[in-house]
C-alpha cells in the first residue's frame, strides 16, 4: 500500500525533474534504500507535487523564494541545488542576487554571505560569471 497519492508523485516527479533536471533526480531515486524511499517519494508527491503542482506561482518565482527560504535556513548544500534550479526555471543573475539581498536583510549579513559563495560557485559553473 503506497503512503502517498499516486497522482501527486506523477505530477511532482515531472516538475522534480523539470527543475533539478533529470539525471539528478534519477540518481537520488536510485540512491534510496528501504529506509530512505518512503521519504523519497513522500517528498516527491508532497513538495513538488503538491507545493509546486498548482499554477498560482510560476516556476521562476518559487525557484526565487526557495533560494530565499533555503538561504535563511542556511542549508547551503540544497541551496547549490536550489540555484540551479532557479537558473532552469528562467531566473536571471540580477534575480538570484535579489533573493540574496533579502537573505542578508531578514536573516543577517553571515548568511547572504554564504549564499553569495555558493552563487558565485554555480553561476561560475554555468558561465554566468
Amino acid at each position: 500500500m503506497s503512503i502517498f497519492d499516486e497522482d501527486l508523485f506523477a505530477k511532482g516527479l515531472a516538475q522534480r525533474k523539470a527543475t533539478l533536471g533529470a539525471d539528478y533526480v534519477a540518481q537520488n531515486l536510485a540512491a534510496a534504500d528501504d529506509f530512505s524511499r518512503p521519504f523519497q517519494e513522500a517528498m516527491t508527491a508532497w513538495c513538488w507535487g503538491f507545493g509546486w503542482g498548482d499554477e498560482a506561482i510560476d516556476p521562476k518565482t518559487r525557484s526565487l523564494m526557495n533560494l530565499a527560504m533555503i538561504g535563511a535556513l542556511g542549508k547551503m548544500h540544497e541551496w547549490e541545488i536550489h540555484c540551479k534550479g532557479a537558473l532552469t526555471n528562467g531566473a536571471s543573475v540580477a534575480e538570484i542576487r535579489a533573493a540574496v539581498h533579502a537573505v542578508g536583510i531578514y536573516c543577517g549579513v553571515p548568511q547572504a554571505v554564504e549564499c553569495f559563495r555558493v552563487a558565485r560557485k554555480v553561476l561560475t559553473e554555468e558561465g554566468l560569471l
